[in-house]
């Protein structure tokens, strides 16, 4: 049976050859129109496309890395889910390294020289190094950065609003009639922008509701993983007025407090409720199931590959920007009980 050519796909979408390889290397200047008809008929007549003689022509490897501090973090798992299947769709393979958070090799991954022949562009979620430190590295590496590090112009960066997410969360329990709020997560210092910002939107929330905010409620972790989060959350109830609703900063935090109040003898929402963030599949299945913050990871997930690909494929320097994909709140049984 004879292999399906890009000419047969053009022929099919009714478009020419070059607009076929246009849509297949993700180059932008291609109406939603257009996109749309060549994938349809990409998919209709199972065309793949040929990675090897393209990487031959081009010079490149056909392959791209994306950097994480931790891969038993549910919410990285859950985003590589979305962008090996957008990378793929594209014609690239996808490494993962994982750095625990480790400022030099975070640095050594973005200094120059870094890719070599090894990968043509890097989808990046820091941990050790700080906004400062992406400013000093490989000019020439095609990047697109993750989290909470905003472009300074070189490169893209992919997020949420947190700072809104955040206060969306805290403003649910206060709408339930929860008065005494604690956050565990905060994590104040350089590196620590993501929680920074969701203290930011903590703050914002109590300030909103005309509420003082207790600093001896704001608990900060190491990680946000069980273990920091039921240890924070029994420092919260050894307090002398502990609080009656907790925002956690990831739903492995809030699953850890929920355990320390199990152990407690307490319920949950009855007695705390608690909130998470990132909506993982665990909190959907957990007992109670965690309300949380729900970014959308399938779009944060595109958004980066696309701009990424865009980066590594244009022959004129393409400017920084900022993306930002939506979020919601999802409202469980750790807030509302069960119904």
């Amino acid at each position: 049976m004879r292999e399906t050519t890009l000419r047969d796909v053009a022929d099919l979408a009714g478009v020419s050859p070059r607009t076929v390889s246009n849509v297949v290397n993700g180059y932008a200047r291609v109406t939603d129109a257009t996109r749309e008809k060549v994938e349809r008929a990409i998919a209709q007549l199972g065309y793949r496309p040929n990675v090897l003689a393209r990487n031959l022509a081009t010079g490149r490897s056909g392959q791209i890395v994306v950097v994480v501090p931790y891969l038993d973090t549910p919410y990285f798992a859950e985003l590589l889910q979305g962008i090996i299947p957008a990378a793929r769709k594209l014609g690239y393979n996808v490494l993962v390294d994982q750095t625990d958070g480790d400022r030099e090799h975070e640095g050594e991954l973005i200094g120059r020289g870094s890719r070599r022949f090894l990968f043509d562009g890097m989808i990046f979620s820091p941990l050790g190094l700080s906004q400062e430190d992406l400013a000093v590295r490989d000019p020439d590496l095609p990047l697109v950065v993750l989290g909470e590090r905003v472009s300074d112009g070189t490169f893209d960066h992919v997020g949420i609003d947190d700072v809104a997410a955040s206060t969306d969360a805290v403003t649910h329990l206060f709408s339930l009639g929860r008065r005494r709020i604690a956050a565990i997560g905060d994590q104040p210092y350089p590196t620590g922008e993501a929680a920074q910002l969701r203290t930011q939107g903590f703050r914002a929330a109590h300030a909103a509701h005309g509420r003082p905010v207790d600093e001896s409620l704001i608990i900060s972790t190491a990680r946000f993983n069980r273990a920091d989060g039921a240890t924070a959350m029994a420092a919260l109830l050894d307090h002398a007025d502990p609080p009656d609703a907790v925002f956690c900063y990831s739903d492995l935090v809030a699953s850890g407090a929920i355990h320390t109040l199990h152990q407690r003898g307490l319920r949950v929402p009855e007695d705390v409720a608690i909130i998470g963030y990132d909506d993982i599949e665990d909190g959907r299945y957990s007992s109670p199931t965690i309300s949380t913050i729900q970014p959308d990871k399938k779009a944060i997930a595109q958004l980066a590959v696309e701009r990424l690909i865009k980066r590594i494929t244009s022959t004129e320097p393409v400017p920084g920007v900022e993306l930002r994909a939506e979020h919601r709140l999802i409202a469980r049984e750790s807030t509302l009980g069960i119904s």
